[in-house]
């Protein structure tokens, strides 16, 4: 007698013709939108959702809802920089320059650098930066990498633990599937303490995506260049390239990239009068990239 190896069900419910009627059966479940919540619920969106609830359209439809009532109180599409320039002074989350090798946008952190400890502030800092990498993907990408540096970090300079999980929660329930992958680079030991404690809040699909790299260890070396260009890369992240952050040339690129968030979700000219009024009280010169990348 012969027995047939049957697929595991997920495998059969999840194929591409299945995937593409979940989101359909999503939709309908959703029932009528209109406004920035039909705009902001694609395909590819609902997709995400799906995907991070196993493809369970009853569990998404729940994610889903809650992202829609939180972004109509947060308002996470209306934040502009002049709001939220003060956290950006040190340069503790910054855009890079340059995508990695999948054409992602990367945001680069530097923990070391936090010098508030406003909990709402970090997070509409946060949530800000994460807009506007959303808005320089490139055509077809959904996800962002992240770099994380931590020179300079200490217990004195370390995120409180309300902030940190309050930053994960917005993360994991309201941008699900944008995290391609976080690279903690070098963290001292005395980091893995408080890292335990912060996982806590993680759920596991986000937590596999953090990757610890050392700088002496050949696979994490590997790790890097399999997802990064080393010519491209900083040397803080064991590249070749030289990283400075200006507040000023970044604050010139996030005022910029306001007038172009304001005209997606349809209120472009309240945000032009807002970023001209910003940018005439930024020194001149024209802007450069955000972060002055050069090889070294």
């Amino acid at each position: 007698m012969y027995l047939i190896r049957r697929q595991p069900q997920t495998q059969q419910e999840n194929g591409p013709s299945e995937r593409e009627a979940k989101v359909c059966e999503l939709r309908a479940a959703l029932g009528p939108l209109s406004g920035r919540s039909l705009q902001f619920c694609t395909d590819s969106c609902l997709r995400r959702y799906l995907e991070a609830r196993s493809w369970n359209v009853n569990k998404a439809k729940k994610m889903l809802e809650e992202t829609l009532k939180w972004r109509t109180t947060f308002k996470p599409e209306e934040i502009r920089w002049h709001e939220v320039a003060h956290e950006g002074v040190t340069g503790k989350i910054s855009r890079a320059n340059f995508h990695d090798r999948y054409g992602r946008t990367v945001l680069i952190m530097r923990p070391g650098m936090q010098t508030t400890k406003c909990t709402e502030d970090n997070v509409r800092y946060m949530v800000y930066l994460l807009e506007n990498g959303i808005l320089n993907l490139a055509d077809g990408q959904e996800q962002m990498s992240w770099l994380i540096d931590f020179t300079g970090w200490s217990l004195s300079t370390n995120i409180p633990i309300k902030t940190s999980r309050d930053c994960i929660n917005v993360l994991q329930n309201h941008y699900p599937q944008r995290l391609a992958i976080a690279f903690l680079y070098n963290p001292p030991r005395i980091f893995e303490a408080f890292w335990k404690a912060v996982r806590y809040f993680m759920d596991p699909i986000t937590s596999q995506k953090v990757k610890f790299v050392y700088p002496k260890k050949k696979e994490s070396l590997e790790l890097m260049q399999s997802y990064f260009d080393i010519e491209n890369l900083p040397s803080e992240f064991g590249g070749k390239a030289s990283l400075e952050y200006d507040h000023e040339e970044f604050s010139r690129s996030m005022v910029e990239d306001d007038v172009r968030t304001a005209k997606f979700w349809g209120s472009v000219e309240k945000s032009r009068h807002v970023a001209d009024d910003h940018l005439a009280q930024v020194a001149p010169p024209p802007a450069p990239p955000p972060l002055a990348i050069t090889a070294s």
